[in-house]
């Protein structure tokens, strides 16, 4: 009995030995996630830092063209005005002869 006893306790010795590494294992494959979940949460703050800096880029874009557009119609204005002055200039200066 105290022989099977004895037997029974190493077998069991041997299972908690077994139970032992199988939790370490479990426990290192854990860190390992953990670590991996880190590094996407990182990556996934720096994309949106990035999408952020690109969204920026792109409204300060649209505004430097609204201000162009403007300025093209405020040119545009002023070549016409212009042209309108130059036609008044030259009708003007043909009613004068070059003696």
């Amino acid at each position: 009995l105290i022989e099977d006893s004895s037997g029974r306790v190493e077998a069991g010795m041997a299972l908690v030995g077994d139970a032992g590494r199988t939790m370490e294992e479990i426990l290192s494959s854990v860190r390992r996630v953990a670590s991996l979940i880190d590094e996407i949460s990182q990556a996934s703050n720096e994309q949106s830092d990035g999408i952020t800096q690109v969204a920026t880029a792109v409204q300060e874009m649209d505004r430097v063209t609204q201000q162009n557009a403007a300025l093209v119609e405020q040119a545009a204005a002023a070549a016409s005005s212009l042209e309108t002055q130059a036609r008044r200039l030259t009708q003007t200066v043909a009613t004068f002869q070059v003696a």
